[in-house]
């Protein structure tokens, strides 16, 4: 394969590091006090998830997050920053790629009618593929240089 200026898988591992600080700015510019001690992140999908047109939706979330909103605010919020700084060290890179993935996915089917978001979570979800299947922790991370993967 030829390139022009890194390597190919160089530019792989751009990709990772990319996706990974745009997970970075996702965790930064959350409300984390508003999140937490006020809930306003859960409440504001539970409101989306009641008007779902999917019932699978507004039942999975009445099911796994409406009965623990303070905890899921938690795992949502510290997900996007274990996820941004796996991918920008490189560190369990494959494991933070197919996270990364079920989160975007997640994200894209709860948000299935707001557009502006979807742009957002269909290109994450498309840069976690190719970072995944071109093997990005080759190049520039923890994982190569501890032996990992």
């Amino acid at each position: 394969m030829e390139t022009i200026w890194l390597s190919g898988a160089e530019w792989v591992a751009v990709l990772r590091i990319g996706l990974g600080l745009w997970w970075l700015e996702s965790w930064r510019h959350k409300d984390k006090r508003a999140w937490f001690a006020e809930g306003t992140g859960i409440a504001w999908a539970a409101g989306v998830a009641e008007k779902h047109r999917w019932g699978a939706v507004r039942g999975g979330f009445d099911v796994v997050v409406r009965p623990r909103p303070k905890a899921m605010a938690y795992v949502v919020v510290y997900a996007e920053l274990a996820l941004g700084l796996g991918l920008v060290l490189g560190f369990l890179t494959p494991i933070a790629l197919v996270g990364g993935l079920v989160l975007n996915l997640l994200y894209l089917v709860l948000m299935i009618h707001d557009w502006a978001e979807q742009g957002q979570n269909s290109m994450m979800a498309l840069i976690s593929v190719v970072a995944l299947f071109g093997m990005s922790w080759q190049t520039w991370s923890l994982d190569s240089a501890l032996g990992l993967f």
